[in-house]
């Protein structure tokens, strides 16, 4: 390498243009890809190829703020993120949109930001902002937003709500992509949904949902992230669709962040025997051309946006370059960091035990039934534990209370049950709660749910697990969603807190982040907003008590 503005690299080289490899040499200049000569006599042995995409990611979700998020993922091979900023502008609206767009302008990473469709999610939580038609006007027209993020509510794009459909229509007419979200939806509904111009989908979770929304015209982001993991149900589109297919992680928590990111997704669908070549037009090619991306290809006079590594079966990543910079090598971030504020959105008070009592009817309960790798929950009919006429959690049948506080206004918690979790003893609370990031907590007995509640409360953010009364807390100053502080030390706080809730007895792969999903409405079956039990089915407020 003779410089930065100027270096050579040598090697296998792949053209996803043309679906070849090819031994040659890559001349970079001031950022862009000079010169691509073949040269079968090359000797280096290592591959060159574009750099990596994750189509679909909220990047708040990794608890970094973009800036840090950039610095952990480059050791990845990613260069790139189709990222919708819809968990901060829920809790400070435009201002918080555009403070994900200046703190990722700070670091050399292409970070594409989409203009949120859904602040609030829904009309039946508390959110820290609202977005009307002139919000997402005013997004759109910048240069900096690229596509209509996720169209959550799917009932009303499928009804025709004029709200909605106006959503879509200012996206269309500034030549923006539409994205969609719409968990089990077939048939006549998929194709309403794909007419209306949403364009891709993230939250299929069968082969038959997504091979009808292809038929309509769709995208399909198969996602594998911290919570969902649809990468097993949905790898065979590769066999016939692969043009269709695009790659996300949707959300990524930091410890995830720190191990790993679509590079691992590569080396599955490749032991899996499909091709690599067109593994990587789905991960690379497809978001560039979909999503209009100023992301290189590795073609003469490209800005040079690639990634070196040893082979494409192990794809252990060597190098990563962004604009000819070079980003990281052998596992190691090159970015410095960024210091940054910490605006926030926090007016939510202390609460006792008496808040979260719950009185005994001698009624059977509705209980939210959690899966595991699934943002979809289900609905049972059970007999609650009792103790001096209130109810309470019962570990011995893993029915947990759980609590959802309103984090914008002094305001009573709402209260439901939850299975599935597998805590025998603590509490674990967080203020990422998605969409509208209230508190949300769940514990084996109610003090020490108060207290997880509680420490939230004092820190203005952070997830916090308390065991034997002892709290153990990650504080999430930024928007209550994210740290300033080093994303490496940030992923192990969270992973020692993450390994403290098994040893605790949860049994869910990610219990964070599983319990952040608990309180989104437009995902079925049961969830509980700070407004109280919702139904997603029918899309209304249910009662915890069953009829007799």
């Amino acid at each position: 390498m003779k410089s930065q503005n100027s270096y050579s690299l040598s090697g296998k080289i792949v053209d996803l243009v043309k679906g070849q490899i090819f031994r040659g040499t890559v001349d970079v200049q001031n950022g862009k890809i000079q010169k691509i000569t073949h040269d079968e006599l090359v000797q280096e042995n290592q591959t060159i190829l574009p750099g990596l995409i994750d189509s679909h990611i909220h990047i708040e979700s990794s608890m970094l703020i973009p800036s840090e998020f950039a610095r952990l993922a480059v050791v990845h091979g990613t260069v790139c993120t189709v990222s919708d900023p819809h968990e901060i502008a829920n809790v400070l609206g435009i201002t918080g949109v555009k403070f994900m767009i200046e703190n990722g302008k700070k670091v050399p990473f292409k970070f594409y930001f989409g203009a949120p469709s859904c602040v609030p999610a829904t009309p039946f939580e508390t959110s820290g902002a609202q977005f009307t038609p002139n919000d997402l006007e005013e997004l759109l027209s910048m240069n900096e937003i690229h596509y209509l993020s996720e169209m959550m509510n799917f009932p009303g794009v499928i009804n025709g709500s004029l709200d909605e459909i106006k959503k879509i229509d200012i996206a269309k007419k500034h030549n923006k992509p539409v994205d969609g979200h719409a968990p089990g939806v077939k048939g006549e509904d998929a194709r309403k949904y794909a007419e209306a111009g949403v364009t891709t989908d993230h939250e299929c979770f069968t082969m038959e949902e997504a091979l009808e929304k292809i038929r309509y015209g769709m995208k399909i982001q198969i996602r594998e992230g911290s919570a969902a993991k649809n990468f097993e149900a949905l790898i065979d589109l590769m066999k016939d669709h692969a043009d269709k297919v695009l790659f996300c992680s949707d959300d990524r928590h930091p410890d995830n962040l720190a191990e790993g990111h679509i590079n691992d997704l590569i080396k599955r669908a490749v032991a899996k025997g499909y091709d690599p070549i067109q593994v990587l037009k789905s991960v690379i090619l497809n978001p560039v051309e979909h999503y209009h991306l100023n992301v290189g290809l590795l073609q003469e006079g490209d800005p040079a946006d690639m990634i070196v590594v040893d082979n494409l079966k192990d794809f252990n990543i060597k190098a990563t370059y962004i604009n000819g910079q070079k980003v990281a090598e052998n596992g190691q971030t090159l970015l410095n960091p960024v210091e940054e504020i910490a605006p926030n959105n926090f007016l939510a008070t202390p609460i006792t035990q008496e808040d979260i009592q719950v009185k005994d009817t001698g009624k059977k309960i509705r209980v939210i039934e959690a899966y595991d790798g699934e943002l979809i929950t289900g609905s049972v009919l059970m007999d609650p534990k009792s103790d001096n006429g209130n109810l309470v959690s019962d570990t011995e049948k893993d029915v947990l209370k759980m609590v959802v506080l309103n984090r914008y206004q002094k305001a009573e918690p709402a209260v439901a049950f939850i299975k599935n979790i597998g805590l025998k003893k603590g509490a674990f609370a967080s203020s990422v709660a998605h969409d509208s990031h209230n508190i949300v907590a769940v514990g084996a007995n109610d003090e020490e749910i108060v207290q997880a509640i509680n420490a939230v409360v004092k820190s203005k953010g952070g997830v916090v697990v308390v065991n034997e009364k002892e709290e153990h807390l990650l504080s999430l100053p930024v928007a209550g969603l994210m740290s300033n502080q080093d994303g490496y030390a940030v992923a192990k706080k969270y992973k020692e807190l993450d390994t403290m809730l098994h040893e605790m007895g949860a049994t869910l792969r990610a219990p964070f982040m599983t319990l952040s999903f608990m309180a989104l409405l437009v995902i079925p079956e049961l969830k509980l907003s700070d407004k109280g039990l919702f139904d997603g089915n029918s899309f209304s407020f249910t009662s915890l008590y069953a009829e007799n």
